[in-house]
C-alpha cells in the first residue's frame, strides 16, 4: 500500500499548494522575531542620570548645555572608585540654594577641597534619561539597583519557551497541529495587547511570560505542519528558508523600531498583525501525516485530493487507499537512560546540548550585547541580520556537498574568534568591531541552524524525538542565562561578555570535530548503528527518512 510520501510523488511534492500555504507559514516565522530578541528594543538602555531637585532651575538659569549641567552636578565617571556613580549616584548637595555660581556650583561648600570629597548618595528621586522615546527601562527605572529587573524580562520569555515547547509539542500530537497553532496565536495576540497596557513592571512580565509560553511553540508548530505535506527532497530546503523569514522579520523589525521609539506603540504594532493569523483557520489545512496516525484516513483523504486539485494533478485511483509510515518508536519506549547509556550516545548527547546551549547564549548575547554598544543601535541591527542571508546560502550549498562537520565547526570557531576580536579591537577602529561582530552573528547562526538539523541524525528512530527533545532545552537554559552575562557582566567591563562568548564558541567549535560526519548516511535504527557511525567510511547511497515530529525541531 502507499504512503504519504509515495502520493506526494504524484500529486506534487512541493507545488503551488505547498508553495502558497508555505508563503503564509513563513510570515508567521517572521512575526515571532519581535518576541525572541525584541529586548533590543524594549528594553533599550539610555543614558541617564540622577535627578535632582533644584538642578532644572540651575540650569536654566545659568543656561547650561546638558554637559555642561552634568559635569557640573554629575559625578564623572570613575570617581570614588565606581565607573558608575555619574549614573546611580548624586552630589548629597541641596542644589535649591539661590548663591550657586553658574561656573563652579560646587565650590560654594568650602568646606570641600574638590569634588571627589563631596559625598554621595543613591538616586533619591528618579533619573534623567537622554533619549526622545521610552523603553521598559526608562518608563519603569530599570536601573542601577533594578537593573537586574530586565534581565528577569528576558529570562521569564525562555522560562515561557521552555515550558511551552514541550506542553505546546505534547497538544500538537494530541489534538492536531492546525488547533494547536491557532490556539497559540491567538493566547499570544491578547497578551502581547495585554503587555503594552500593562499598569505595571509585575504586569509587564507576566504577559511576556505568556507570549513566551506559547509563541515559539507556534512558531516550531508551523515549521512543523508545512514540513508534514511537502515532499521528502524539500524538507532540509523548507526548514532553512523557514529560519530566513525569521531573519527578514529581524529586518522588518529594525524599521518598525525606528519609525516608532516609544515602546508601547512598538510593542502594539509588532502584535496587531499577529490578528491576521487567525485566518489560518481557512487557509491552511490540516496535517494529512498527522490525520493518518490518528486513523482518520477520509479526513488526510479529502486534504489530499484538494493538494491534488490546486497543483492541478490526479490522484490515482490505486493510492486512494494508502498506510501511514510505520514508526520505530512504537515498538520500543525510549528512556533518559538511553541517552547516556552507551559511549558513542553518551558523548553525541553532551556535546549536542552544550552546542545547543552555546547557539543561544551566543545568539541572543550578540544581539543584547549590540544593544548596549553605543552605536546606532537600528543601523547595528540591520546590518547584522543581513549577514543572516548569505548564512543560509552557504549552508545549503556545502552541507550536501562537503558534509555537516567541518562547516559547522568551522562556523563555531568563528564565531568564538570574532566575538574575542571585537572584544579587543579599540573602540577608534569602529568598522573593524562591526565587521568582526557580523562575521561571529553570521557563524553563529550558521551554527544554530546546523544543529537543528544534525541532532535528528545522530540518534537511532526510537530515541530521536526524545534526544532532540533533551538536548534542544538548553536552548532555552542559555537563553535564560544570557540576560545576566550581558548586563551584568558588562558593568565590570563593556567587552567582558564578549570574552566569555569567545570562551564558550571556541571550545564548542572544538568538540563538534569529535562527532561523526552524517553527510550521506541512512538515520541510524538503532543503538548499534549510532555505536558503528564513526567507523562508517564510505557513504550510503539510501534515500535519508527524516522523521518529523513537534519535538524535532527547535527554533533559533
Amino acid at each position: 500500500m502507499p504512503t504519504l510520501d509515495d502520493i506526494l510523488e504524484h500529486i506534487g511534492k512541493f507545488d503551488l499548494y505547498q508553495k502558497r500555504a508555505f508563503f503564509v507559514l513563513c510570515l508567521l516565522s517572521a512575526a515571532f522575531t519581535p518576541i525572541y530578541v525584541g529586548i533590543v528594543f524594549l528594553g533599550y538602555i539610555p543614558e541617564h542620570h540622577c535627578w535632582s531637585p533644584g538642578v532644572a532651575e540651575l540650569r536654566d538659569r545659568c543656561g547650561w548645555s546638558l554637559e555642561e549641567e552634568l559635569n557640573y552636578t554629575s559625578p564623572a565617571r570613575g570617581t570614588h572608585g565606581d565607573a558608575f556613580a555619574h549614573q546611580c549616584k548624586r552630589y548629597d548637595m541641596d542644589w535649591n540654594i539661590t548663591e550657586f555660581s553658574c561656573t563652579n556650583p560646587t565650590a560654594f561648600f568650602t568646606t570641600y577641597r574638590n569634588k571627589s570629597s563631596i559625598p554621595l548618595i543613591p538616586c533619591q528621586d528618579g533619573w534623567q534619561y537622554d533619549f526622545s522615546g521610552s523603553s521598559i527601562v526608562s518608563e519603569f527605572n530599570l536601573v542601577c539597583e533594578d537593573a537586574w529587573k530586565l534581565d528577569l524580562f528576558q529570562s521569564c520569555v525562555n522560562i515561557g519557551f521552555f515550558a511551552g515547547s514541550i506542553s505546546i509539542g505534547y497538544m500538537a500530537d494530541r489534538f492536531g497541529r492546525k488547533l494547536c497553532l491557532l490556539i497559540t496565536i491567538l493566547i499570544n495576540s491578547i497578551s502581547g495587547v495585554l503587555m503594552a497596557v500593562a499598569p505595571s513592571y509585575n504586569w509587564v512580565v507576566i504577559f511576556r511570560l505568556i507570549q513566551g509560553l506559547v509563541s515559539k511553540g507556534g512558531w516550531l508548530t508551523g515549521y512543523i505542519l508545512i514540513t508534514e505535506f511537502v515532499g521528502l527532497s524539500y524538507r532540509r530546503t523548507v526548514g532553512i528558508v523557514y529560519q530566513v523569514a525569521f531573519t527578514f522579520g529581524l529586518l522588518v523589525l529594525a524599521a518598525v523600531a525606528y519609525a516608532i521609539p516609544h515602546w508601547r506603540w512598538l510593542q502594539l504594532a509588532v502584535t496587531l498583525p499577529n490578528f491576521f493569523f487567525l485566518l489560518y483557520y481557512w487557509c491552511l489545512p490540516e496535517s494529512p501525516r498527522w490525520l493518518l496516525t490518528q486513523q482518520k484516513n477520509d479526513k488526510a483523504l479529502k486534504i489530499i485530493k484538494r493538494i491534488a486539485k490546486a497543483n492541478r494533478k490526479e490522484l490515482p485511483p490505486s493510492m486512494e487507499n494508502f498506510q501511514p509510515e510505520e514508526e520505530v518508536g512504537d515498538k520500543l519506549r525510549p528512556s533518559f537512560l538511553d541517552l547516556v547509556k552507551t559511549t558513542q550516545i553518551r558523548k553525541h548527547t553532551l556535546i549536542l546540548m552544550y552546542t545547543w546551549f552555546t547557539s543561544s547564549v551566543l545568539y541572543q548575547g550578540l544581539i543584547m550585547h549590540m544593544g548596549i554598544a553605543g552605536g546606532n543601535i537600528y543601523l547595528d541591527f540591520f546590518y547584522s541580520a543581513l549577514v543572516e542571508f548569505p548564512a543560509a546560502i552557504i549552508l545549503i550549498l556545502t552541507v550536501d556537498r562537503i558534509g555537516r562537520r567541518y562547516p559547522w565547526s568551522a562556523a563555531t570557531l568563528m564565531a568564538g574568534t570574532t566575538c574575542l576580536i571585537t572584544a579587543l579591537v579599540p573602540e577608534n577602529l569602529y568598522w573593524i568591531k562591526i565587521t568582526a561582530a557580523c562575521l561571529g552573528r553570521m557563524g553563529i547562526t550558521m551554527c544554530y541552524e546546523m544543529v537543528c538539523l544534525v541532532n535528528a541524525e545522530l540518534y537511532p528512530t526510537f530515541l530521536r524525538n526524545l534526544g532532540v527533545l533533551v538536548c534542544s532545552s538548553m536552548c532555552d537554559i542559555g537563553g535564560i542565562i544570557t540576560p545576566f552575562i550581558v548586563y551584568r557582566l558588562a558593568d565590570v567591563w563593556h567587552e567582558l561578555p564578549l570574552v566569555v562568548f569567545a570562551v564558550i564558541g571556541l571550545i564548542d567549535g572544538g568538540l563538534i570535530l569529535l562527532l561523526p560526519e552524517t553527510k550521506g548516511k541512512t538515520l541510524p535504527e538503532t543503538i548499534g548503528d549510532v555505536e558503528n557511525m564513526h567507523r562508517q567510511e564510505r557513504p550510503k547511497q539510501n534515500i535519508i527518512y527524516l522523521q518529523v515530529r513537534t519535538s524535532d525541531v527547535a527554533s533559533h
